[in-house]
């Protein structure tokens, strides 16, 4: 009982030395909402906005897809869709997704210019210094904290306790590569390039302050274009930032990552990354649901355990 005594006032000991205190707190996630008309599908997410607001998390993070892919990229729709992220009433941080501005070239979109919604979207949704909601919190966007990357505001950091946040502008749709078009393309490869650097950022700063837990979120559901193997074809638009770079750093990394997404609008939580046939044992999964299921996510992280996340959904019936 003595040695287990001293041992305890050991560790208490040095965690008081480094500075470094686990701590367990939760945060929402979501995805792929609104689908549908303002009357049913609109409805039904405000209330789920009510449920979350009545939990009172810190922040809830959007991993993109605030409209279904036919929907039309309009300004109006645009504008009904940030004045619901101005419902929540913590912080409200949000990545986009394919329906909010890669395929806003269908004619079923309206037939706009990409690139002019991303320049809107950019805009509209996100600021050099905080984030949305009613009570923003302070984040470090790849805009100021790097700036060969400035047009890359969307790309944002935070910390929270002793855990690191960051948002990576990753998308559905094979995240808009496509070698046949040279204008999508050139946009993929300038992307690509921030967000692989945004990655290794983050690792970067995690090492630095001492951090253990880290959370990636974006929203292209990249599991599906995973081989048996866990390996991503070269051909891909997520070969270069998820297997040579996040997955690489996450298996090196000394503690626990967690990856939230959506695309695929199922909820999932498990371990499913895979880099050269192994499961890596640090590294969480969490999928959103969306689309026709009007849900969020409640994510509890307790820092000092060494299975750090627990989840639990949030349903509008």
């Amino acid at each position: 009982m003595k040695k287990m005594s001293w041992v305890l006032c050991l560790a208490a000991f040095l965690a008081f030395e480094s500075g470094v205190r686990a701590e367990t707190f939760s945060f929402v996630a979501l995805g792929d909402l609104p689908y549908g008309s303002d009357d049913s599908a609109g409805s039904k997410y405000r209330l789920l906005i009510t449920q979350i607001n009545a939990l009172s998390p810190p922040f809830s993070i959007h991993v993109g897809d605030f409209k279904e892919g036919s929907a039309r990229c309009s300004d109006e729709e645009f504008a009904r869709q940030r004045a619901h992220f101005d419902l929540f009433k913590s912080a409200l941080i949000y990545t986009p997704g394919d329906n909010d501005w890669t395929d806003c070239g269908r004619k079923s979109n309206g037939s706009y210019d990409p690139l002019e919604r991303l320049t809107k979207l950019r805009a509209q949704f996100f600021n050099l210094t905080t984030s949305l909601g009613q009570t923003p919190l302070s984040v470090v966007t790849q805009t100021k904290a790097m700036p060969d990357y400035a047009t890359y505001i969307e790309n944002q950091r935070w910390r929270f306790a002793n855990t690191l946040f960051t948002t990576l502008h990753i998308v559905g749709s094979d995240n808009r590569f496509a070698p046949n078009n040279a204008e999508a393309e050139r946009e993929f490869r300038a992307r690509d390039q921030s967000n692989i650097a945004w990655i290794k950022e983050t690792f970067r700063v995690a090492t630095e302050q001492n951090i253990e837990t880290l959370v990636f979120a974006f929203q292209a559901d990249v599991i599906r274009t995973m081989s048996r193997t866990g390996a991503l074809a070269e051909k891909t638009g997520y070969h270069a930032s998820i297997e040579q770079t996040l997955l690489p750093l996450a298996k090196g990394f000394k503690g626990s990552v967690l990856i939230v997404h959506g695309d695929s609008h199922t909820f999932e939580f498990d371990q499913a990354f895979l880099l050269e046939s192994q499961v890596l044992k640090n590294v969480y999964r969490l999928e959103v649901p969306g689309a026709k299921t009007t849900g969020a996510v409640n994510i509890t992280i307790d820092e000092g355990h060494s299975t750090p996340f627990s989840v639990k959904k949030i349903i509008v019936p």
